[in-house]
């Protein structure tokens, strides 16, 4: 086995990002590393450079032999290869088509009204509490649930099942019961599309019940939403709390200043970084690409939690600036046509949490020291278990 990186690299402290990315994009930009699985793979960690391969209609997620794939981890969700090689764009064109309509950003922006009231709901009931709480608890886990559900047509009554089947699908040590979790969570999609057919809603399944015939494909498709739209907006709000708590000149800017709430978000987007096992893509032919060639069925791991810290593009880049100078976006969202359809609801969400959530309680603080907060290092999509919190004459 050749003496190889092996990634993701461990970190000490889950707000920062290890400088081993940094180092090696300095010393060999697209660099061969390891995988945790034992694979060799090629780590993208740079901006431009993870551009130009998200945009790079060479690479898929599909893998010309899927049987001699590299993969990341043993997740079921982002471990190896999806999809078909011959049909990939294609399933992926037509994906695009028929949930873009429900996530644009006019839609979505339609929807921050009624999001700040959710949003105002979640605090109330915080307020009505004897800190310490759970933030996690309280607001970070029930909001950006409460939000998909609505938006698809999915019970928020099941919401402890469905985080509970998507925390089994994030599992990096089971494989098959990540697996088995994925099929289960289709089932339960696939059911209520089912249920949708006979007493419709105005909700995204109805919509696409009505539209389409195969159940399979649908729910799938689905259940990856349902699954994305909780996951990882959970993290950035916990994530967004603990960076401001970390700069608390920057949280007072934002107290003074509710308006400076989209530039929070933009700042938490590009810094928080839950999970540092990178997005994987496959080469479907050679890639010639600076002074390397990314050889047919070879892995590309596009870490965009360490290119959202390239110093080449973002002055101070491990800085938390609300005022940062508008520049090239971050790569949160990923970039190309694979940019992420939930971007603009992701939006809509924490601008709602960021205007209020220190306005209600601007002295709210940790109620144990940030070294005792649990992380999911289980889990692939990251984040933290929990997020006790406290405060005192918070206005009502």
């Amino acid at each position: 086995m050749s003496d190889l990186p092996v990634i993701p690299f461990d970190r000490r402290d889950p707000l920062d990002v290890p400088d081993a990315y940094r180092d090696l994009r300095a010393k060999e930009g697209v660099a061969k590393v390891r995988t945790r699985t034992g694979d060799e793979v090629w780590l993208v960690s740079g901006y431009e450079d993870a551009r130009k391969l998200f945009a790079d209609p060479r690479l898929g997620r599909s893998h010309p032999e899927p049987e001699k794939a590299p993969r990341l981890s043993n997740s079921a969700l982002l471990g190896g290869p999806q999809g078909e090689a011959a049909t990939e764009k294609a399933d992926h064109t037509r994906m695009r088509k028929l949930f873009m309509p429900s996530f644009s950003a006019r839609r979505m922006k339609a929807l921050s009204d009624h999001v700040g009231a959710l949003v105002d709901e979640r605090l109330d009931h915080l307020a009505t509490l004897t800190p310490p709480a759970d933030l996690h608890a309280e607001l970070s886990f029930p909001l950006p649930v409460l939000v998909i559900c609505q938006l698809l047509g999915v019970p928020f009554e099941d919401r402890e099942y469905f985080s509970g089947v998507s925390a089994a699908m994030a599992d990096l040590g089971d494989e098959a019961k990540g697996v088995a979790a994925r099929e289960e969570l289709g089932a339960y999609m696939a059911g209520l599309i089912e249920r949708k057919r006979d007493e419709p809603g105005e909700d995204v399944l109805s919509d696409l019940a009505h539209e389409l015939d195969d159940d399979g494909t649908i729910a799938q498709l689905a259940g990856g939403l349902l699954f994305a739209g909780h996951e990882t907006t959970v993290n950035r709000i916990n994530y967004g709390v603990l960076l401001l708590l970390a700069n608390p000149d920057q949280l007072a800017l934002l107290k003074a200043d509710p308006g400076l709430a989209p530039a929070a978000v933009e700042e938490i987007l590009r810094l928080a970084a839950p999970s540092l096992h990178g997005l994987p893509r496959y080469a479907h032919e050679d890639i010639p690409f600076g002074d390397v060639t990314i050889r047919r069925g070879e892995a590309v791991v596009i870490t965009t939690g360490a290119a959202n810290r390239d110093e080449r593009i973002f002055p101070d880049a491990d800085t938390f600036d609300l005022r940062r100078p508008p520049g090239d976006p971050h790569l949160a969202f990923g970039y190309g046509p694979r940019f992420c359809i939930g971007a603009s609801l992701a939006r809509v969400e924490l601008e709602a949490v960021f205007s209020r959530l220190f306005q209600r309680f601007p002295d709210l603080s940790l109620a144990v020291p940030f070294e005792e907060l649990r992380t999911n290092d289980d889990k692939l999509t990251g984040g933290f278990a929990e997020l006790p919190v406290r405060w005192s004459d918070a206005p009502r």
